[in-house]
């Protein structure tokens, strides 16, 4: 089982300084190691497709990747001799991120889907770097770690011993892989990537008859199959005319002040609040679900396709994607599941004997003319999810 702790770290002024200097000479790292890429494929490629039988062809540059960047780091620290101040780990990752953003352009991900061009960071874009080795290797290591949080300290290689605010221990049993320092609009986090193998999967007595289907929406956040339904919290709406303040006095100030610096922290500030708002409510709603079912059945949405109409605005506000992401993680720790199912016709479709009703959005109630079924909408969805969630498993555990 994988998961990740974020504890939020007091790092003294000298502390903060350096994870600042830090952040920044990888930021300028980054965008060198992306722009030594484009100049390779600007240079090589070739827009014609044919050429006479005579011609001249350059000779080919070596094409950069993650390897031959990744040994260019120790000429990198010779001309430049204060980025020693850098864990090598850290300055390793830099190669890695722009080998997936270039490929991801050229190449897609591991679905074939494609991202646009990759984007050079500007000043304070750069916010996170990881220790991709963390030393946990014995029990004495392990109790180690656990007597530095009970003193409320975690050591970063070349930043030293910083203070961290522990709301909670690791647990037993798990092994650190990684550790990333993230600077945020509050303050700097730390985050460790936990494993433990012991964990299964799936828990042993899994109920598959004890599905729920669950149906998002913009009035009600979700309605189950179980006639349960939770209200849309709209965190962004509630929040709209504090950031809309707060973004007139960004306007205001003079580009390049530290006015403006302070006024576009304070807008920050306003925003990140909204976001853990919305995190909590989606962690809870998430806790609420699994506490209750074993299986929970939910829309396979097309997200992307969605924010592209006038709905935008509150299906971003409702955050479905990142509820179905911390759903189905938070599933799999505990050894339950998620199931996604085809969203086609779920809310057309009579939950009580199959017959299509075509109805518009606008029209709240489903009304069967062949079985005089009437409820409402969002219910007779959640019903039909959980149907086709049902079929699911009993295949999923047939061919396993």
């Amino acid at each position: 089982m994988k998961t990740s702790y974020q504890y939020k770290i007091k790092p003294s002024l000298e502390q903060a300084e350096k994870i600042d200097k830090t952040l920044e000479m990888l930021r300028c790292q980054y965008n060198y190691l992306l722009a030594q890429r484009f100049d390779w494929y600007e240079q090589n490629r070739c827009s014609i497709d044919r050429c006479p039988l005579i011609c001249y062809l350059p000779e080919l540059k070596e094409q950069p990747n993650y390897y031959n960047q990744k040994a260019s780091l120790v000429q990198l620290k010779i001309d430049r001799p204060w980025y020693k101040e850098i864990h090598s780990q850290v300055l390793q990752e830099v190669p890695k991120k722009v080998e997936l953003a270039f490929d991801r352009w050229l190449k897609g991900d591991v679905n074939g889907k494609k991202s646009g061009r990759p984007r050079f960071k500007g000043k304070g874009q750069y916010k996170t770097f990881t220790y991709t080795q963390f030393k946990q290797q014995t029990l004495e290591d392990s109790l180690t770690l656990r007597y530095h949080f009970v003193n409320n300290r975690i050591t970063l290689s070349k930043i030293g011993d910083v203070k961290v605010i522990v709301h909670r221990l690791i647990p037993g049993g798990f092994d650190i892989k990684t550790v990333s320092v993230t600077k945020k609009a509050d303050g700097y986090y730390v985050t460790l990537s936990l494993d433990d193998k012991t964990v299964p999967t799936v828990k042993p007595d899994l109920n598959p008859d004890n599905i729920v289907g669950v149906d998002v929406g913009l009035i009600d956040f979700y309605v189950a199959s179980d006639s349960s339904r939770i209200a849309a919290p709209k965190h962004l709406r509630k929040a709209e005319r504090r950031l809309k303040s707060a973004q007139r006095r960004v306007s205001r100030r003079k580009k390049g002040s530290n006015r403006r610096r302070k006024a576009i922290q304070k807008l920050s500030k306003q925003h990140k609040k909204v976001a853990d708002t919305r995190k909590d409510f989606h962690f809870k709603t998430a806790k609420l679900l699994l506490d209750k079912y074993d299986v929970v059945a939910v829309e396979k949405l097309n997200i992307k396709g969605l924010v592209k109409t006038k709905l935008a605005k509150s299906i971003n506000d409702a955050g479905w994607g990142k509820f179905i992401t911390i759903l189905s993680n938070k599933a799999e720790n505990a050894g339950l599941k998620v199931i996604a199912v085809n969203p086609n016709g779920t809310s057309q479709e009579c939950s009580n004997c199959g017959h299509k009703v075509k109805k518009p959005l606008s029209q709240r109630m489903h009304n069967c003319p062949v079985c005089h079924t009437s409820l409402c909408r969002d219910l007779n969805a959640a019903i039909n999810i959980k149907a086709r969630g049902t079929h699911a498993l009993k295949a999923q555990l047939m061919s396993s």
